[in-house]
């Protein structure tokens, strides 16, 4: 798709003296006292604002956090500690300013050259979630230039995200979005064949969709977890007391089918490994897929399953990969996701990777640079491998095209 970048008009100076309006995705944990507790997101937002400063604008960079009420601004919502942080990233003070809308003002003064400026949680405007008309034109009134530089909120058509991109004067992509859209066109829509999926969770019915669409494309597709159960359900293998959705053995077999009329295939795991109760420290037992017992819980892949799967994985050209295949939080359910893991980083396949859990099991295994994208994006990389477009996408390719 054809958007404008960020990055492009940096470098034709086309940034020097404007007002440039970034939406980053700075929605990053904090524990009861209001600490941050990981700032990957800020760190990630830092290649936008610093690319901005140097190209000489004025900055002003809003996000939002929590979940707010529109109108109201509590102090458990504020930017104030995300505003502490980045100026500590950036070795300068990052001022706050609230009550944004109407204008924004530095002690008194118009936004000058070279100054940076945190607007307050975006979410607490008034009209904010269903895409006002009139608040997204009172942004775009606040600068020459919209940056959108948030993916998690990509798949979302609200007035920071979608409205101020129709109106701002010029609407580009920043480098975390850009290099997200990448990512996922080379992945998805351009990919090195055998272009191999790893879907994977607790139920088949919140991926069904992405399930349906990615077996009009991939190769192989591997499904892991709960989905996995529901798949050898139906196989007509037998799950014990399993996580799965019987009602929708039905449509597992629709996915199968449709994958075999291609000539792909759903590998059904051959051996997997189970436990009688949930827990941590539960014997498991490594056995073939045919003699699970009624009283069994499959909790990972057995490890013929995860050689085979990894041989797969070892012969790809794209690799995607959303989910663990088993219970990797605990030790002797890990096996299945480590072997995936390390398949994948061993891999000459591009891939990319998304979703909360599969980035938990990157840090696990310490894989991160084996990782050809890892997407900091959770329900909009899903609302991807749907196969939709996403609001922000759209908007941008619009106006590169207008």
């Amino acid at each position: 798709m054809n958007f404008i970048r960020f990055s492009d008009l940096c470098a034709q100076g086309r940034v020097a003296g404007k007002k440039v309006f970034i939406r980053a995705d700075l929605n990053v944990p904090q524990d009861d006292s209001g600490r941050i507790t990981e700032d990957t997101r800020i760190r990630a937002s830092l290649a936008c604002v610093r690319m901005a400063l140097e190209a000489g604008a004025a900055v002003m960079l809003t996000s939002h956090l929590g979940r707010p009420t529109e109108g109201v601004l509590r102090a458990q919502d504020s930017l104030a500690p995300v505003a502490i942080r980045m100026g500590q990233l950036l070795g300068r003070p990052v001022p706050l300013l609230a009550d944004w809308v109407d204008g924004v003002r530095l002690d008194g003064h118009e936004l000058a050259t070279g100054q940076l400026v945190m607007l307050e949680n975006c979410r607490v405007n008034r009209g904010e979630k269903k895409n006002s008309d009139e608040l997204a034109k009172k942004m775009a009134l606040l600068c020459d230039i919209f940056v959108h530089d948030a993916f998690g909120t990509a798949h979302r058509a609200e007035a920071s995200t979608y409205g101020i991109a129709a109106f701002a004067p010029v609407a580009c992509a920043g480098p975390l979005l850009a290099a997200e859209i990448d990512a996922i066109t080379r992945a998805l829509k351009a990919p090195r064949r055998p272009l191999v999926a790893i879907v994977a969770g607790s139920k088949v019915s919140t991926k069904l969709s992405i399930l349906n669409s990615l077996a009009r494309n991939v190769d192989q597709l591997i499904v892991g977890g709960g989905i996995a159960n529901t798949f050898m359900l139906a196989a007509g293998l037998k799950i014990g007391k399993s996580l799965a959705e019987p009602d929708l053995v039905d449509q597992a077999k629709t996915v199968m089918r449709a994958m075999q009329e291609r000539g792909a295939a759903v590998p059904i795991p051959t051996d997997v490994v189970t436990a009688k109760v949930f827990q941590a420290d539960a014997p498991a037992s490594t056995k073939a897929a045919t003699e699970v017992q009624d009283d069994d819980l499959i909790l990972d892949i057995g490890p013929e399953t995860a050689r085979r799967l990894a041989g797969q994985l070892m012969q790809a050209g794209t690799i995607v990969w959303n989910g663990p295949v088993g219970v990797f939080e605990f030790p002797a359910f890990e096996g299945g996701t480590r072997a995936i893991a390390r398949a994948i980083a061993a891999s000459s396949a591009f891939s990319i990777a998304g979703g909360g859990d599969t980035l938990a099991a990157i840090a696990k295994y310490g894989i991160e640079d084996k990782i050809g994208y890892i997407s900091t994006g959770g329900g909009a990389f899903l609302e991807v491998l749907e196969g939709k477009t996403l609001p922000a996408f759209d908007i941008l390719a619009r106006r590169c095209a207008s």
